[in-house]
Parts: C-alpha cells; structure tokens; sequence
C-alpha cells in the first residue's frame, strides 16, 4: 500500500491511532524513528517555530508546501497536512489541494474559522456559515487528482454555536465529500464520549496540552471509536522546554557537557538525520 491506502486503513480502524505533530523535517523524523503511524504537518508549529508568532493565521499556502515537500522527503510515514481555512475561498481551496497533494500531502485538513483564523483553543472564534463552508469542503474533495488523498474537516462551531450546531456542521461536511471529522475543542468527557456515536464518518480527536479539551488516554479513545488522536504540538512544546533548560544550564554555569538528561549527544544527532547513509553514498560515488 501507498502511503495514502495505510493512512485509509489506519484511520477506517477507529482504534485511535496516535498522531504527533511535526513543525520541520528533523521533527517528523523523530516521530518516524519513535515508530508512530502517520505525522500531522502543524499550522500552529509551523507558525510558532517557523516565524515565533501565534497560531493567529500568519502562516500562508506557500509556506505550508514547502514544509510538507520538505517532510515528505525526509519520511516515508503518511502526512495530515493542516491547511487552516484553505488561504481563501472555495476556489482558493481547489488551488490549496492541488498544491500540498503535489508537495506529497496524504491528507489535508480544512476548518470553517473566518479568516484570520486563530488556534481552535484560544478564546474569541468565529465561523463562517454552514453553506460556505459546506461549499469549501465540495472543492477539496472535487480538487483531488488522487482518489486516494484524504480530506479532513475540522469545525469550530462548538465554542461559537454550541456541540449540537458542531454535530450537523460536521454530518453536513461528511455529505460533501470529507473522509474524516474534526470536532475541535470540546469541552466536556460526554462530549468526548458521544461524537462516535453520533457521527458516522472516521473522526479525529485533539488533544492540546494546557487546551480546553479533557485528556484521554488514546487506548480510551480508540474504544470509543475514534480514528485518530492527535497531540499536534507535544514535541513542540517538549522541544521549547528541551531548549530552555539545556540553555538555562549553559548560561548559569558558562558550560555544557555532553549531558544526556540535557541534550542529545552528537552521535545520536547524527544517526537522525542519516549520517551513516550520507558516509555510504560519499563512499559510493567517490
């Protein structure tokens, strides 16, 4: 199977399958190496690694395809590439498809935020309406060139219009062709709880560190039917913390030593971005 028919199979499982965010190519090849199934490419990492800004709508289509072509070649796992709003209107969306399915998207999410949009956790959302939104979502699905490539609909509509808006939002995007669901930040353990049972499409659940959304175990999840579980900013926030105190030790004590309770030792550096492999095709065409 291509990458794409194992990302069908593992999400049409719903054994909750977990999904950790990348926001760079040495990100998503920690992810691989740790055995994880798929990657989800993070428009929020992305923006707060990339450019040291919120996830507030400043990362644009361009940016997005550079790091997904970036990732795909540095991975063989499936990509979830987030595509925010789609950068524009429903044409915008066609062209947004066309792009990251080329630079090597296995699946590409969509959310109905009106634009800028602003990480599903922070307070102050707003949606556009149902029919927009429904009309965005036909022209993902009608843009694909691969029938194989998935399309992820997420919605917002919970923090705006409450859970019962946010369920027929999202029936309404699986009849306009999404493969999976993405209720986004819902509150509440029966909220949790009730979305498989009231929707039939493969879903997503997010699991944000610090965000609105009670923590699951993924095993949990995966019982209760979901497809996916996504922690889409864990090893950039694991990250953040790596930095801060390998460099608050640095700047304290005016040293670091090869310390692996604070940094990676070089040869284990190496090893993650295929040194050897280098050294054998140096050797190969000297």
């Amino acid at each position: 199977m291509n990458t794409k028919q194992r990302l069908r199979a593992l999400v049409e499982a719903r054994r909750g399958a977990l999904v950790p965010g990348a926001f760079n190519a040495l990100s998503a090849k920690v992810v691989e190496d740790l055995g994880f199934e798929a990657i989800y490419i993070t428009g929020a990492g992305v923006t707060n690694m990339w450019f040291g800004l919120p996830d507030q709508g400043f990362v644009g289509l361009a940016e997005m395809a550079d790091h997904t072509a970036r990732i795909r070649d540095a991975v063989g796992l499936p990509l979830i590439v987030d595509a925010d709003t789609g950068f524009g209107n429903a044409l915008n969306v066609r062209h947004t498809v066309r792009t990251l399915e080329r630079a090597g998207a296995d699946c590409i999410q969509f959310e109905d935020q009106v634009a800028p949009k602003r990480c599903g956790h922070f307070s102050g959302k707003d949606v556009i309406s149902t029919e927009e939104a429904v009309n965005k979502i036909k022209a993902a699905a009608d843009a694909r060139q691969d029938a194989d490539l998935l399309i992820l609909a997420r919605t917002d509509a919970c923090a705006v219009h409450g859970f019962e808006a946010a369920i027929e939002r999202a029936q309404r995007f699986a009849e306009a062709g999404a493969d999976i669901l993405f209720v986004e930040a819902v509150t509440s353990a029966d909220e949790i709880r009730a979305l498989p049972q009231r929707l039939d499409r493969p879903q997503l659940m997010n699991m944000v560190v610090g965000g609105k959304t009670p923590i699951f175990g993924a095993r949990e999840l995966g019982g209760m039917g979901y497809g996916l579980v996504l922690y889409a900013n864990a090893a950039l926030q694991g990250a953040v913390a790596g930095m801060q105190k390998a460099l608050t030790v640095l700047r304290d004590t005016r040293r670091l030593d090869e310390d692996p309770a604070l940094v990676t030792p070089f040869a284990e550096r190496q090893r993650l971005v295929g040194k050897p492999e280098w050294d054998a095709l140096e050797r190969r065409y000297a």
